[in-house]
């Protein structure tokens, strides 16, 4: 049991204060801050459970850990007080919008209690993958493909002004990251061969972008694009080996294809919305130990800040 203060009052914030109030035999949640009174008022009047505080120091105070969900530029500071105050912290992603910086906070708190929050880490479809992975023989090739009608997302329009912008924003920050620590931990290291980049104008995030990785000793493809989809958030990450093919699908749905090529989901496969609860459990039970100063499964700071490269990286192609 641990008691969750959380700095950041936009979407994140509010799917991991649901989730903690669907989850009271594992957290409490203690208070939540935000820059925007606006923001506040509307998480506390979706989760009656949490209150406002004034500020983010009286949040810090209030918790054993921090759940910073704030835009990326803040990450850092939060993350710092909040450790500097011995409380744990749980960050989202990316660690910062500068890599230097987040190379040092790494460096300088490599033994905390942190982590990451990179939910592919508690999936129930991620799990059915690891089951399947042996099957496949000899791995030959990943492909990573991420498509979006429009960005930001419909759900994300609050936060357009950062979302859209080239300083902290973009989907390959904001989704290819995801798949990008997925393959990170499940094959290994990962180097970037090429990469192509297109914005489409100043200050405004990326359109379209294709590379050429490795993780491991295994050749990764990832593509990405706005607006050649009819669906709001499209994903796969397919993975082949000697024996066959495995996949996730649309961020939930595990599936393996069949010798005739058909694609057939898990029998526990569910949409995205139904697999999240489950997820956030498990993301919360990984805080609770991390908290507690126990093993746990969560995305560590220094896997983090590999993935922030490798995205940094991409981008600055």
């Amino acid at each position: 049991m641990f008691r969750l203060g959380i700095i950041g009052a936009g979407i994140m914030g509010e799917r991991l204060a649901t989730a903690a109030l669907a989850t009271p035999d594992v957290v409490e949640l203690a208070g939540v801050w935000d820059p925007q009174p606006v923001a506040v008022a509307r998480i506390v009047a979706a989760v009656p459970a949490l209150h406002g505080c004034p500020t983010a120091v009286e949040v810090i105070e209030a918790c054993n850990c921090v759940y910073v969900a704030s835009p990326p530029a803040s990450h850092l500071a939060h993350g710092a007080a909040a450790l500097a105050a011995g409380k744990s912290l749980f960050c989202e992603k990316p660690l910062s919008v500068d890599l230097a910086a987040a190379r040092a906070f790494v460096a300088e708190h490599a033994q905390a209690r942190a982590a990451v929050n990179f939910p592919f880490a508690s999936s129930l479809a991620v799990a059915r993958l690891i089951e399947w992975l042996p099957e496949l023989g000899a791995l030959q090739s990943l492909t990573i493909d991420v498509a979006f009608r429009v960005w930001p997302r419909p759900w994300q329009h609050d936060a357009a002004s950062w979302l859209d912008r080239r300083e902290e924003g973009g989907f390959t920050r904001e989704v290819v990251s995801h798949f990008l620590f997925l393959s990170r931990r499940l094959l290994g290291p990962l180097t970037l061969n090429e990469a192509l980049v297109q914005f489409p104008e100043d200050n405004r995030s990326e359109f379209d972008i294709r590379a050429k990785l490795m993780a491991g000793a295994i050749p990764v493809n990832l593509t990405g694009n706005v607006g050649n989809t009819p669906k709001d958030d499209h994903n796969a990450w397919t993975l082949r080996g000697e024996h066959g093919a495995i996949r996730l699908r649309d961020w939930s749905i595990a599936e393996r294809q069949s010798d005739t090529g058909v694609w057939v989901p898990d029998v526990d496969a569910m949409p995205n919305e139904r697999a999240r609860p489950a997820a956030l459990r498990r993301q919360l039970e990984g805080v609770a130990r991390m908290t507690g100063g126990e093993a746990h499964h969560l995305a560590t700071l220094q896997e983090a800040l590999e993935v922030q490269e490798m995205v940094e990286a991409i981008l600055a192609s």
